[in-house]
């Protein structure tokens, strides 16, 4: 086991903008955790693109809401790599449909929070006793905390909550070197933003920012590589990649 590359973790890193990290890492010379909730084959399909550019990563199913899975995915990632020096916190949940506040039921709301709260909240616990000294933590929000569209409240709130951890828990860890960090992409073109909007809404939401297209993937794993590797001066913050939308 070679024990001098550092590690990376990636939750929800079967698709998407996870996937687009993941592969980043590994290029930059990270082996990799790719994490995933239930999709294997999308997850197997990462780890083998990583593989064939001479990286090394490996799977590992997790729910990331569920705090006893998330320690045995940080087991498994020292089991297989020998330690674990960066978390990225890319898994999160938005709905296909986006309702107002007073239309949101119960079942919606406690999932949002079940998922990006407490799964943010599950992995950060684990990654503040167990990341090497000197690590990197990139957890994600969204830039729709700054333009505060209608129908968003409550997934905003669950990323207001990433914000307010990211910034204090960077703090808390004074002494290990380990810098804390938030990512708060703009509309992206992944699966998970296109799901339910029409080609009208998608353009228009293109349209917000100055350079008036939607963000690729790889834009804003290029902003997580940045503070995973560049960023050893930035502590507590969260980026903004949205392209000038706000």
């Amino acid at each position: 086991m070679n024990t001098a590359q550092q590690v990376a973790i990636v939750t929800g890193s079967s698709r998407g903008i996870g996937a687009a990290v993941a592969q980043r890492l590994a290029a930059d010379g990270y082996a990799v955790i790719v994490n995933y909730a239930g999709n294997a084959a999308e997850a197997a399909k990462v780890v083998a693109a990583i593989e064939a550019q001479g990286g090394r990563a490996a799977a590992v199913q997790a729910d990331v809401a569920d705090s006893a899975a998330v320690t045995r995915l940080f087991d498994e990632a020292i089991a297989h790599f020998g330690r674990v020096d960066v978390l990225v916190n890319n898994a999160g949940i938005m709905p296909a449909t986006l309702p107002h506040l007073a239309d949101t039921d119960d079942a919606t709301f406690d999932r949002l929070f079940a998922v990006n709260v407490k799964g943010t909240f599950n992995t950060l616990r684990e990654a503040a006793q167990r990341l090497a000294q000197g690590g990197r933590i990139v957890n994600f929000s969204t830039s729709v905390i700054g333009i505060a569209l209608p129908g968003y409240a409550i997934y905003g709130a669950t990323k207001a909550a990433v914000e307010t951890m990211t910034n204090i828990l960077a703090k808390e860890l004074r002494g290990k070197g380990i810098t804390v960090n938030a990512v708060a992409p703009g509309p992206t073109a992944t699966d998970l933003f296109l799901n339910g909007k029409s080609d009208e809404q998608v353009e228009r939401l293109a349209k917000l920012n100055p350079l008036e297209r939607l963000g690729q993937p790889e834009d804003i794993a290029n902003a997580v590589a940045f503070l995973a590797q560049a960023g050893t001066w930035v502590n507590g913050q969260t980026l903004r990649a949205n392209g000038g939308m706000v």
